[in-house]
């Protein structure tokens, strides 16, 4: 479904990403956790060339793209394989709940105005604003806007959504909505890439969790590899300074 081969990203001569090798199964959910710093979104924001890799390959379904030599045209290819959730939302401002989620529909997808409208209400009913719909972002609460971003990713359809740290900008008292919404998605078998700092969240939803640090991937497992028993010191120095839980949630099957 994804593989990342040899990626690497530099900022001001920085190396952020250090040669990533990653493949992600069809259907599958893979957590990436790390401490600030640490290269999660760069990654992220590669996959689907929101960020340009120095070098690597990139592939999505069946869309491989060298990041050398990336054209527009195949950039928008993978772009229209896979849909962002960012962590402050970026609604516009003068549009409606459903006139934010259409637009992508009749923009990018050339989709009629009654059938996008159509599509994004069963969206919006799926991550229940089905009331809001006449509202604007600004008379909506953080948890509602971050709503309508995941509506607006599900409504194109996409093979694969990409969370940057969903609740990070909401208040505590929102979370769980909007962890409630990611993780009923999850449950619907869509591919989903998720850097989050929800430790729980990882540990119930993910069928694989990444840990990264200084620009590698230090760890990969099951939840109950990656939360019970690291192999790294540096994956334990990680979870033993950002949370005191101790209590594990049995991690849904794996994907074969």
């Amino acid at each position: 479904m994804i593989s990342l081969k040899g990626i690497k990203k530099t900022f001001n001569k920085q190396p952020v990403l250090k040669g990533i090798n990653l493949k992600i199964n069809r259907g599958e959910v893979v957590t990436i956790l790390g401490p600030s710093g640490s290269g999660k979104t760069t990654l992220l924001r590669c996959l689907n060339f929101l960020e340009t890799p120095d070098t690597g390959i990139v592939q999505v379904g069946n869309i491989q793209v060298h990041s050398e030599k990336a054209t527009k045209k195949e950039i928008l290819s993978i772009r229209k394989q896979s849909a962002m959730v960012f962590q402050h939302y970026n609604l516009f401002a003068h549009k409606t709940v459903v006139e934010n989620v259409m637009e992508g529909l009749i923009t990018a997808k050339k989709m009629k105005k009654k059938e996008a409208r159509n599509q994004s209400e069963q969206v919006l009913a799926k991550v229940g604003l089905s009331e809001k719909l006449h509202h604007y972002p600004s008379q909506l609460s953080g948890g509602q806007q971050q709503r309508v971003g995941i509506a607006r990713a599900l409504a194109l359809n996409p093979e694969v959504i990409l969370f940057d740290e969903p609740t990070s900008a909401l208040d505590p008292e929102l979370v769980g909505d909007v962890l409630s919404v990611i993780k009923a998605i999850a449950q619907e078998g869509i591919t989903m890439v998720v850097v989050t700092h929800e430790m729980t969240f990882a540990r119930e939803v993910s069928d694989r969790v990444l840990f990264m640090d200084e620009g590698v991937i230090v760890e990969e497992g099951t939840p109950l590899e990656i939360f019970n028993a690291p192999r790294e010191e540096r994956t334990r120095r990680f979870l033993q300074r950002i949370s005191s839980e101790t209590f594990f949630t049995q991690p849904k099957k794996q994907v074969n």
